[in-house]
């Protein structure tokens, strides 16, 4: 059988036998027909003369034919999945495509906000207990650069107004303290009159009752936060489909813009590893290249050519 019929062959069995959904069969299909052209181009008549080497060469082959990293992750997996067929259906002895390390993904950007796009965002008109518990929801997502769990599970003990600090936990149980700026200082201030109406009686004096909380007088969570979040955006017509964590991104990346400082963000953030903390340098990086590209009499592509 040529390579061509054996793969025709795999394809009826993941229709037959597995029973895959077409769309899954359709997926393969385009992929295995990419590695058939190619075998047909080296001459190899069927599958048991395929070693590594042609898959490496495989992928090269279609990495220069601007294949993106998941691309390629794919048609090594359709590959892989082939051989394993042969060698459990057919008695083959070997899938030369395990031996070949799958190209790593590119990890892609955060999303941000610009300061003034913040601005907006923030800045936001109501004196409705709704509207002081969002801007002070959000006020301190921004200040603070918190992640959603963190914010969530924060207990009125846990921020000291006074010396404009709060101590959150976060993954795997480790604490931080974290300075609360000056304007979310003033929300949190502005949203506590409205929360202590909202708690039950017998929670008015507990200092360790949730400092968000709803209408119920019960902790606010993850869903709640993140529909008031998009629902102020719409409002305030900003285009981006915003989340929680979109503002912990805009926070790392303005004080890395306004310090350098990366030891420092990524104490703030609760960064294990400098690498999670290093993907701001990009956004920096993007942000000075703007300014070059506008500023520098030589940058603009469109620059005139001397006479």
């Amino acid at each position: 059988m040529t390579v061509a019929e054996e793969i025709a062959e795999f394809l009826t069995y993941l229709r037959n036998v597995r029973r895959v959904s077409p769309h899954t069969l359709s997926a393969y299909g385009r992929d295995l027909e990419h590695f058939v052209a190619f075998c047909d181009g080296q001459h190899l008549s069927h599958s048991a003369a395929v070693d590594s080497g042609h898959i490496r060469h495989f992928l090269a082959t279609q990495r220069s034919r601007s294949a993106s990293p998941a691309t390629l992750q794919r048609l090594l997996s359709s590959v892989r999945s082939f051989f394993h067929y042969r060698i459990q259906q057919h008695g083959a002895t070997k899938n030369p495509a395990t031996a070949v390390a799958a190209p790593k993904r590119g990890r892609p950007l955060p999303k941000t906000l610009d300061a003034d796009r913040i601005g907006q965002l923030l800045e936001f008109d109501g004196d409705e207990a709704l509207d002081y518990r969002d801007r002070a929801v959000m006020e301190l997502f921004y200040s603070s650069g918190l992640r959603l769990a963190e914010l969530a599970g924060l207990n009125r003990c846990d921020v000291d107004l006074a010396d404009a600090t709060v101590v959150v936990t976060g993954k795997g149980g480790k604490t931080r303290q974290l300075p609360v700026g000056r304007k979310a200082v003033q929300a949190l201030n502005e949203w506590l009159p409205w929360r202590k109406a909202w708690l039950p009686p017998s929670a008015e004096a507990d200092n360790s009752a949730p400092l968000f909380i709803s209408q119920r007088g019960s902790r606010l969570g993850h869903r709640s936060i993140q529909q008031r979040i998009k629902r102020r955006a719409i409002q305030q017509g900003i285009p981006e489909n915003l989340h929680p964590h979109m503002l912990r991104h805009s926070f790392a990346s303005h004080l890395l813009e306004s310090s350098s400082d990366l030891r420092g963000v990524q104490e703030l953030l609760g960064h294990a590893n400098l690498s999670t903390t290093q993907i701001y340098t990009h956004l920096d990086f993007q942000h000075l290249a703007k300014v070059y590209d506008v500023a520098h009499p030589r940058a603009s592509r469109k620059a005139k050519k001397a006479d």
